[in-house]
């Protein structure tokens, strides 16, 4: 019999201005986002005493200090950006990145992040 497996998806917001090089179209000019993202963990045990596999807020608080990195910035000047595109598949897999780093001894995995230039164009980022 499998094991049981409990999710927590939470989801936030950022804004920033990007370039995207070697695009060969409109995007490679200056232009901004109201980014969404959403992130999902995963883990097998709830605590006994509170129920609940991991708080909500503390979820939240671990995005929101990665987002807080890119937050109203022009992606295109940060580190991390300058070798590596400031695409939508990069974004995810920046902040999965950062998040995972935040969550680790929490008993929960992160399973992917997702982010969204605008409802209907989303990029998904996740690990093995």
């Amino acid at each position: 019999m499998a094991e049981p497996k409990y999710c927590l998806r939470v989801r936030s917001d950022f804004s920033s201005s990007h370039q995207l090089r070697n695009y060969g179209g409109k995007c490679e000019s200056l232009h901004g986002h109201n980014f969404q993202v959403q992130v999902q963990v995963c883990g097998k045990k709830i605590d006994p005493d509170t129920g609940m596999l991991m708080d909500f807020k503390e979820l939240k608080n671990s995005l929101q200090a990665v987002l807080e990195e890119l937050d109203h910035k022009h992606l295109n000047d940060l580190p991390h950006f300058k070798v590596s595109n400031p695409s939508s598949e990069n974004l995810a897999c920046f902040v999965f990145q950062g998040l995972k780093a935040r969550l680790m001894n929490r008993g929960v995995t992160l399973d992917w992040v997702m982010v969204a230039e605008k409802d209907s164009s989303r990029a998904y980022y996740s690990e093995p």
